[in-house]
């Protein structure tokens, strides 16, 4: 199967990661804290995104200002969510000699800023006044 193919799937279908070589040496793979720490630092850059949205873009319709500064605040929320869960299952996995869990969350949270992103970049081109 094409390599690009097989990595897209893996996305989609993370478990089939674990069809692919030997899980690694967790000392060297895996810094568990700072991976959540990553996580929560995106949290918060979501967090105050949705914010800065609400707060100084009072120029735009207040459905769009609103809808966009939800869609940052709810994405935070996951994000902040998903990182402590991820912590415990990689912890527990750890210290159960399991293979480390795999999630779809980052290509969800990616597509999710992605959306948010590309609207704002509309918004700003072409402007979105309120009444």
């Amino acid at each position: 199967m094409n390599e690009r193919i097989r990595t897209l799937r893996l996305w989609f279908a993370p478990q089939g990661i674990h069809d692919e070589g030997d899980t690694p040496d967790y000392r060297f793979s895996l810094a568990n804290e700072r991976t959540f720490l990553a996580w929560i630092r995106t949290a918060l850059a979501l967090i105050g995104g949705g914010f800065a949205v609400d707060q100084f873009l009072p120029e735009l319709a207040r459905g769009v200002r609103a809808g966009l500064a939800l869609a940052l605040l709810a994405a935070g929320v996951l994000c902040a969510l998903r990182a402590v869960n991820h912590w415990v299952r990689c912890e527990r996995a750890m210290r159960l000699g399991k293979d480390l869990p795999v999630s779809r969350f980052p290509t969800v949270l990616g597509l999710g800023v992605a959306t948010v992103a590309v609207t704002m970049v509309v918004v700003v081109l072409f402007g979105w006044e309120g009444p």
